[in-house]
Parts: C-alpha cells; sequence; structure tokens
C-alpha cells in the first residue's frame, strides 16, 4: 500500500486552516483523515473514523481535556475541521467504569458532552476513541485486513502476518462494550502499534498524525504482501464483458421482481421502487460466476445497504429468453424473502425483541455472467451499494486465495441490521412520492422538459433527458442534474439506443413524459404533404415510437407504469393555420386513448396534459408576436388571453404531470392546463 503523506502537503494545508484559527493538531488530523478516506482500498462512503486529543486553549499542565472524533454523516475524503467536533473528554473517560451503557444513554452523553451544540453527532465508536489513551487513532476497514482475517482461524492468521505488533480484538458489536474490550487488550499490552478487530477491521495509533498514519499503511500492506503471494497460485478472474443488449434485457425484470419484494402484500402493484445499478468489473463478474462464495458483507456495518446477504439469480441467456429467466428469478426471489423471514423470526425469539421489520427485498443482485446489480432508493444510494458489493467481492475473493472466507454468523449481522440506533430513525423518515423512479421526459432541453425535469427531482426521481439539440441537452443536464442522452425520436435504433442507456444506467423506467414536439405553421388547404408527414413523424409517430419502448419496458418489469402525453391545446380545440401540428396532436390524443384502454390490464397508466400559450421552444418569441399581432393584441394580452387573464408557465405543465402521475386510479384522462379555454375543455 502507497504511503502517500507529503510534508509540504500537509505543512500548506496547516497554514490554510490557521488562517481560520484552527490549531496544527487538529489541521493534521483533517490532513491524515483525508488520506485514509481517499483510498477505497482503506475506506468506503462514510466508513470508518478518526480521532485526534487536545489540550484546552490556555491550559499549561499538558494534559489532553478534548478531543476530536469524526461527526457522523462526513465522508474522510472530503473532511473539514467540522467535521471532527471536539467532545470533553474526561465525562467518556469516566463512564468505562460502568458495567453497561444502553445505546441511547451513550449517544445522549456523546451529544452532551459536544462542546458546540450544532455539531454534528460524534461517531458511535466515540469511546473507543476516548478510552484509548493515543493522541491519534485511525480506524479503517482496510479490504486487505478483512480478507486476512475473516477466516475460521483469523486470529492465528493475525498473530502470523503481525506478530506482536497489534493486539487482536474478538467480534464484539460496535458500541459501549466494544470500546471496554479494546481498552482491555491494549493494556495488556502498551507497546502495540494498533488494533485488529476481527469481523471489523483495524486501528493505529501514534503520537502524531505522520505516526498514526504510518502504523496504518504499514499494518495494512503487511496484510496485502500475504494475498498477494497466496494469489500467485489463484485463477485469473474473467475479463470478458457481458453483452449490453443481455443486460438491458435482463434488469427490468430483475427490478420488476425486486420492487415486488420490497411490498410483497400489494401483489404486481407495489408503490415503491428502487434504482439498479450494474457493475461488471473483474471482481463483481468473479463473484457472480461463484455462487457457493456468495455470502454476508465483509464488515457488520455493511450490512445496513446490503441486507444480510446477496441473492443470486440464474444466468441469464439468449436462447431460454425472458419468460425462462424471469420464471427462475422468481424462483429465487421467494427463496431469498423466505430465508429473510426465518432469519427475522428466528433473531427476534433469541432476542426476546420487537422490532420494525424491515423489507425482505435483496440489495444485491449476483448474476452469473452478467455481474453485480445492486439497488437503492437513488441512483446515488445504489452505486454506494455498489461498491460495498465489489469490495465484498475482492475480500472474499482475497480470503479464498489465503484460506476460506467465514462470514458473520446471523445473530451478529441481526444485531447490526435491527440496531436500536437504526430502528430509532426508520418512524422519523418520509421518503419523497418519487423516490427510485425513473423518469424519460422527451424534449427535455426545451423549457417545459427542463422544469418538467426538475419538478420530478424535487419528489425524489432520477431523470432521464431526451433531446435531439446536443447543446441544449448538455445545459439543461448541467441544469438539472440528470442523464442526458442525444435522441433523434424519428429513429427506431436512436429511440432504442437512449431506452438500452436508461436501462443500463437505472435498471429500468416508471414513467415516460412524451413531451417533445414541434409547431408547423400554415393554412391546412395549402400545406404540402411534406410538411404535413414531417408534422405527424415529429408529433405523432415520435410519440408512438417512446410510448411502445415504455411499454415494453413496462411489461418486462410487470409493475406497471405511466405513460404522459403532452397533447397540446390544438388536439382538441385546433387554432387557424397550425393544421398540420393540431392535426398529429389530435391523432396523439387518440393514441394515448388507445394505450390506456389496451395497457390498462398491465397496470400501465396513460393520461395527457393540453398546455396552451406556454413559453417554450414551440411558441417561442418569434411565433408568440405574430400570432398576436394577427389578433391584433399585444404580447400580453395574448399570453393572457383566458378565462382566469393569467400566463401558464412551464411550471404549471410541469405540475399537471406530476399531479397526473400520482393518480394511482386515473388513465385515459386529460388535464386542461390553459388558464381556461372552454374550446378546449374535455373530461
Amino acid at each position: 500500500m502507497k504511503n502517500r503523506w507529503r510534508p509540504n502537503d500537509a505543512a500548506a494545508l496547516v497554514r490554510k486552516l490557521r488562517r481560520r484559527g484552527i490549531g496544527e493538531a487538529l489541521a493534521l488530523r483533517v490532513y491524515s483523515t483525508r488520506l485514509l478516506g481517499s483510498d477505497p482500498q482503506l475506506v468506503l462512503h462514510g466508513g470508518g473514523n478518526t480521532s485526534v486529543k487536545v489540550c484546552r486553549a490556555g491550559r499549561r499542565d499538558g494534559g489532553a481535556d478534548i478531543m476530536h472524533v469524526k461527526g457522523s454523516g462526513w465522508d474522510m475524503a472530503a473532511i473539514e475541521a467540522e467535521g471532527l467536533p471536539g467532545v470533553e473528554l474526561a465525562p467518556l473517560q469516566a463512564l468505562r467504569a460502568r458495567p453497561a451503557l444502553s445505546d441511547a444513554a451513550m449517544v445522549q452523553t456523546h451529544r452532551a458532552c459536544l462542546l458546540d451544540p450544532s455539531s454534528p453527532s460524534p461517531s458511535v465508536e466515540t469511546l473507543l476513541h476516548a478510552f484509548l489513551p493515543h493522541t491519534y487513532i485511525d480506524h479503517t476497514h482496510a479490504n486487505a485486513v478483512l480478507a486476512a482475517t475473516n477466516q475460521p482461524d483469523g486470529a492465528t492468521r493475525a498473530r502470523a502476518i503481525w506478530g506482536d505488533r497489534v493486539g487482536i480484538v474478538p467480534y464484539v458489536m460496535p458500541g459501549f462494550q466494544l470500546a471496554k474490550a479494546c481498552a482491555a487488550i491494549y493494556e495488556e499490552a502498551p507497546e502495540v502499534d494498533g488494533l485488529i478487530l476481527l469481523g471489523h477491521g483495524i486501528f493505529a495509533f501514534g503520537p502524531t498524525a505522520r505516526i498514526a498514519y504510518d502504523r496504518m499503511i504499514d499494518l495494512v500492506s503487511a496484510a496485502e504482501r500475504a494475498i498477494v503471494q497466496a494469489r500467485r497460485s489463484a485463477r485469473p478472474a474473467r475479463s470478458r464483458q457481458p453483452p449490453a443488449r443481455t443486460v438491458a434485457a435482463a434488469a427490468p425484470v430483475l427490478r420488476g421482481l425486486l420492487c415486488k419484494a420490497l411490498e410483497p402484500d400489494r401483489g404486481d402493484r407495489p408503490d415503491r421502487r428502487l434504482v439498479l445499478v450494474h457493475r461488471s468489473s473483474r471482481r463483481a463478474l468473479w463473484y457472480a460466476d461463484h455462487p457457493g462464495l456468495a455470502t454476508g458483507p465483509a464488515t457488520p456495518d455493511h450490512v445496513l445497504r446490503t441486507k444480510p446477504w446477496p441473492l443470486t439469480a440464474p444466468p441469464y441467456r439468449r436462447n431460454t429468453g425472458e419468460a425462462a429467466f424471469r420464471s427462475l428469478a422468481s424462483e429465487a426471489f421467494n427463496e431469498y424473502t423466505g430465508r429473510y423471514q426465518s432469519y427475522l423470526d428466528s433473531n427476534l425469539r433469541r432476542s426476546g425483541g420487537s422490532v420494525t421489520p424491515l423489507d425482505p427485498a435483496p440489495r444485491v443482485l449476483l448474476v452469473p455472467g452478467l455481474g453485480v446489480f445492486a439497488a437503492g432508493p437513488s441512483r446515488r444510494a445504489a452505486a454506494i451499494t455498489a461498491d460495498l458489493a465489489e469490495a465484498t467481492a475482492e475480500v472474499v475473493r482475497d480470503a479464498d486465495a489465503l484460506g476460506s472466507f467465514q462470514e458473520l454468523p446471523d445473530a451478529d449481522l441481526f444485531d447490526v441490521e435491527y440496531w436500536s440506533l437504526e430502528q430509532a430513525k426508520l418512524g422519523s423518515r418520509r421518503p419523497p412520492a418519487f423516490e427510485g423512479h425513473v423518469v424519460v421526459i422527451t424534449g427535455g432541453a426545451g423549457a417545459i422538459g427542463r422544469v418538467t425535469a426538475r419538478a420530478f427531482q424535487a419528489e425524489g426521481a432520477e431523470v432521464v433527458l431526451l433531446d435531439r439539440d446536443r447543446r441544449a441537452l448538455n445545459e439543461a443536464a448541467d441544469d438539472v442534474r440528470g442523464l442526458a442522452i442525444e435522441t433523434d425520436l424519428t429513429r427506431e435504433d436512436s429511440v432504442a439506443h437512449a431506452f438500452d442507456e436508461t436501462i443500463r444506467t437505472f435498471g429500468g423506467l416508471d414513467i415516460l413524459i412524451s413531451n417533445a414536439g414541434v409547431a408547423f405553421a400554415g393554412a391546412i388547404a395549402e400545406v404540402d404533404e411534406a410538411t404535413l408527414r414531417e408534422s405527424f413523424e415529429v408529433n405523432f409517430f415520435a410519440h408512438q415510437r417512446v410510448a411502445q419502448a415504455a411499454v415494453a419496458v413496462f411489461r418486462a418489469q410487470g409493475i406497471g407504469g405511466c405513460l404522459l402525453f403532452n397533447v397540446s391545446k390544438q388536439s382538441v380545440s385546433p387554432g387557424p393555420k397550425l393544421g398540420a401540428y393540431g392535426a398529429a396532436k389530435a391523432a396523439t390524443l387518440a393514441l394515448m386513448r388507445q394505450y390506456a384502454m389496451e395497457c390498462g390490464s398491465d397496470g400501465i397508466r396513460a393520461n395527457a396534459v393540453n398546455p396552451d400559450r406556454v413559453r417554450s421552444g414551440i411558441l417561442d418569441d418569434a411565433m408568440i408576436e405574430a400570432r398576436a399581432a394577427e389578433r391584433r393584441l399585444s404580447v400580453e394580452d395574448y399570453m393572457a388571453g383566458n378565462l382566469l387573464g393569467e400566463e401558464v408557465q412551464a411550471t404549471d405543465v410541469a405540475q399537471a404531470f406530476v399531479h397526473l402521475a400520482r393518480q394511482k386510479r386515473t388513465t385515459a384522462g386529460v388535464l386542461t392546463v390553459d388558464g381556461g379555454n372552454l374550446g378546449a375543455a374535455v373530461r
């Protein structure tokens, strides 16, 4: 493992933070914490923690009375001084004399000892840092350490690798008892450089930030050397990438079964959704291709994101097809949820307590030949789960090369998954309406497309913007932070690519906003056939093309879906010299009703909005001025020419789409968004 300490960088950060009134000890704590946190072989996504003990300003006897420890929610890789809140040390150290301390009382004490009550809550392992005497303490979940010690003979292997340089701590769940156990084992051999916590990770410590960091790197490197030597006899991992089309075919089936498992009592119409992220790295493919080694997490705190074990799905083979894959995968899901229920029941009997049951759906799915799929309520959350799954794959592979990976017993995983501190969070969080939902928006770079994307994002959705204007699309993607795909809706191959890319990115689709359109002006009796055909290609066939693609995904998922069309006021109340546009939009209105009629039995809803006079790419400034002039009106009077006398905004259309997406019992409906126009009013 490379030692990345750079004295000049450390000194530069000390000077920078000194200007903010931050002392050298805390500045160096920030520096080395960032070094540790930025190495994924040591720390992933909020894992690990660090501390430094310092003297209160003005104290002269040299005794440390304040400890700065990593705060909850801070990522070590990007930590600031504020992410290492200060706590009174003496009250925390006094707790060691107690025989027991509940989790709730421990957390309350942590907060009571904060120097600044507005600081983030200190790490759950604050007492462990307090009970050890060292100035600087570093804790990581180094992959190499886990691989070397998550073994049936983990303590023996640890002693063979590190000798007397470390103390060895049997597995104890994080909290008060672990802190006491670590302090007791350290005191038996106070000359050690660190502690190996079996099943959990490694602590290294020292009088300075540099010494503690160097010891961490040295100790982890010793484990890496043992692994490298063992790997020489191991077979290389698969490197061939799975076909992209196969991934796109398998993912919606898996996602549909996953969402049904989230709410098994709701049958084929669950409300909750999760995003699926796919990984096909060497280690992900190796993990998926070795179902016998599919195990629980490498360290217990991962269970909060990964569940106790992954699900092993059947391989997806082209010659067997989607139906056969669905049937076999469904059996795998039933087996998984049954196992989870047994795990829950048996551990409740063991513990004699009561908990709020979590859903029985897996979060990591292994598909031989395809790799790892990881689930989460957002793409970011799913990506974190995927990172943890890949790290577990590496640990299991290396442990298997050394000996045999031994996962923690179900009882230990249950105690962390159903930890009282985690259970307390369940009642306080209300997920957004469209959390985990994937929304595709055509015409995504236009005014209506952008604000619609923002409206769905505000409700927790992942958004995909489709548009043929690359420059505007890139600007829109920066604006709404969505996936942007350059798409020509008049070409079948371009639409197919866009939907495959959506599936590969998010695992599936829940809502289609078919919004793109182009206005073609001219009297209907004079318009040429080529213009009329072009209008229908953009304003009708493009809608049909994306709707067909969306319905194919919805049916593969088997959990319903939502089609929303922008049919414009022209579809029911044509205006002068817009016949080529209005006729195509009228056909799209009929198209929506056809989808509602034919797809309702699949749980697929189809609805439309018919907005009027909205400033957008279709109704640009030049067209507004021309149509206002034809009516001998000012632009302002033309835009507010409705019963309410108010100009309709793009945000009004966006909220109409959101409203219709929420309506679980509405299909074949049209929502008018025009400020009041009786000629365009429909059911």
